[in-house]
């Protein structure tokens, strides 16, 4: 069995976000908010585990908790995903309604490049883990 990668996380005083090592061995991250602080602690978080991702990994970002995402974040997103490491992660995306998904969707599918993270906005917590579950050979 291969060895999971230290999550190397920490709460930190205005970071609105947790995360966790899921079963399956990748991170969920809950998100509260998306100041500029948070994103830019994330961003930093997220680049330091794509150094040496070498396997397939699943990772659920759950931001239902957020009323509003602004364009940074999700462009902040794209710029993370689009590591060439990204290619080896299936990322489902939880937002509370839908037109917060159409939001992500709209901005995230216009500037995503081909070789970034597998990814899908989803407005269901079961559906997303149902995705996530699937193999991981199966990526669409």
């Amino acid at each position: 069995m291969t060895e999971i990668k230290p999550l190397n996380w920490k709460p930190e005083p205005g970071i609105g976000y947790t995360v966790v090592r899921r079963p399956d061995g990748g991170m969920q991250l809950t998100f509260t908010d998306l100041s500029d602080a948070t994103i830019e602690h994330w961003r930093e978080f997220a680049f330091e585990h794509l150094i040496n991702l070498d396997r397939l990994t699943r990772n659920l970002y759950d931001l239902r908790q957020v009323d509003e995402i602004p364009e940074k974040a999700i462009r902040t997103a794209v710029t993370v995903n689009s590591d060439p490491s990204a290619r080896n992660i299936r990322l489902a995306v939880v937002v509370a309604n839908v037109q917060l998904a159409d939001t992500v969707r709209q901005i995230y599918y216009a500037v995503v490049p081909e070789m970034s993270a597998a990814m899908k906005v989803f407005t269901d917590m079961d559906a997303a883990e149902a995705w996530l579950s699937r193999s991981l050979d199966q990526i669409v």
